[in-house]
C-alpha cells in the first residue's frame, strides 16, 4: 500500500437506496433499505504544488457535482454498474475520480453506510 509523504481527505455526503442480491431471504440488507453515506476521498503527494498543496480542495468540485447529480437520492442498483456494495462503491468513486474525473492524486476512497462501518479502497 503506497503512502505519501503528504495526504488530504475531504468528506463528501450522500443518501442513497440499495438491495444487496443473492443474500438469503432472511437477510435484512436483501431487503430495499437507505442509507446516509459518508464518502470519504485521501489525495495524496510526495511534494506539495507551488502554492503548498497536495490539491486546491477547490479541484474537488467535480467530485461533489458527480455525488450530487448521480447518487444522491437515487437507488443505487439503477445507477451503479455493479452490486451496491460499500466495498464496492469506494472501487468505483475510486476509479470514476481517477480516471474520467482526471484527479491523478486520489490514493484511497472510504465508504460509510453507518457510523460504525468504514470499507475502503486503495489499490
Amino acid at each position: 500500500m503506497k503512502r505519501c509523504v503528504y495526504e488530504i481527505e475531504k468528506q463528501f455526503h450522500f443518501s442513497s437506496s440499495h438491495v444487496l442480491n443473492g443474500l438469503p431471504e432472511s437477510h435484512p440488507c436483501g431487503r430495499l433499505h437507505g442509507h446516509n453515506y459518508i464518502a470519504v476521498f485521501v489525495l495524496g503527494a510526495d511534494e506539495l504544488n507551488e502554492v503548498g498543496f497536495v490539491v486546491d480542495y477547490r479541484e474537488l468540485d467535480s467530485i461533489k457535482n458527480y455525488i450530487d447529480n448521480e447518487l444522491d437520492h437515487r437507488h443505487l442498483n439503477d445507477v451503479l454498474p455493479m452490486q451496491p456494495t460499500a466495498e464496492n462503491i469506494a472501487k468505483y468513486l475510486f476509479d470514476k475520480t481517477k480516471n474520467e474525473l482526471g484527479i491523478k492524486e486520489i490514493v484511497e476512497v472510504k465508504i460509510s453506510e453507518t457510523p460504525k462501518t468504514w470499507a475502503s479502497y486503495r489499490p
